[in-house]
């Protein structure tokens, strides 16, 4: 549980950050970034899964890259839900939800399911090797 809230922490915190970045994305308080972060993260869990598969082929024949479409689409309606958390335009929301990955991506990478922070510790055999 605990993790799952700091998740959402950070969820909240990259989308304040990228509203200092991308002119188009405008966040009028922290309340707003967090009620958006918990939006989105529903979004992200329900929908996303469900149009990926259903835009497979096409996102086979762009080599994935039409998964930033479906990102920026799900992150254009949050706004449309969450007053004081608005994103304007098409580019906007792909470059927008393209950074929150990115910021949200470096952040949690060093949270366990537990909600702390952990590393992977490597160390060198004798056969030269990292394990």
């Amino acid at each position: 549980m605990k993790g799952i809230v700091i998740r959402w922490l950070i969820l909240a915190a990259s989308i304040t950050l990228t509203s200092y970045f991308i002119k188009g994305i405008e966040v009028s308080s922290f309340i707003s970034a967090f009620l958006a972060a918990a939006v989105l993260g529903v979004f992200n869990a329900f929908f996303r899964p469900i149009l990926i598969v259903l835009t497979l082929p096409i996102n086979i024949l762009t080599l994935g890259l039409f998964t930033f479409i479906i990102n920026a689409m799900l992150l254009k309606m949050t706004s449309s839900l969450i007053p004081g958390f608005e994103v304007h335009g098409f580019w906007s929301a792909v470059f927008g939800s393209l950074i929150i990955s990115l910021i949200s991506w470096a952040l949690t990478s060093f949270i366990n399911k537990h909600g702390r922070v952990s590393y992977i510790e490597l160390k060198k055999t004798n056969h030269n090797r990292w394990e």
